[in-house]
């Protein structure tokens, strides 16, 4: 339930993050010649919260995705890890008994040094 629960917040903070750094208007490049005019008129208190609020958002998603990789039930994630290694496990087996060849690493012989006559 916790698991579940932190999923959808870490969707809701991802989804206004997003939002946050599409609003929030580039600090390079031209636009940053005319960054004197957006203090006069009171831009720079919006963007001040945008930058603010795009940290906050960055450390929940952060947080919250501990926090759900700490509430996820083990026995699921045990039974699911020993499902897919066993699945693995017999299609190798599966393939080296019907003759298949078994991928394996092949070392290149090191070549003996010219003899010279």
């Amino acid at each position: 339930m916790l698991y579940t629960f932190c999923i959808v917040l870490v969707l809701i903070a991802s989804v206004l993050l997003i939002l946050a750094v599409l609003v929030q208007s580039p600090k390079s490049g031209m636009a940053a010649n005319f960054g004197a005019s957006n203090q006069v008129i009171g831009v720079r208190q919006t963007t001040d919260f945008l930058e603010k609020f795009t940290w906050v958002m960055a450390a929940a998603i952060l947080v919250l995705s501990l926090l759900a990789t700490i509430a996820m039930d083990r026995e699921k994630v045990a039974e699911s890890n020993a499902t897919s290694i066993s699945h693995d496990a017999e299609a190798l087996i599966e393939s080296a008994s019907e003759g298949e060849a078994v991928p394996q690493l092949e070392i290149p012989a090191e070549e003996a040094p010219a003899q010279q006559e």
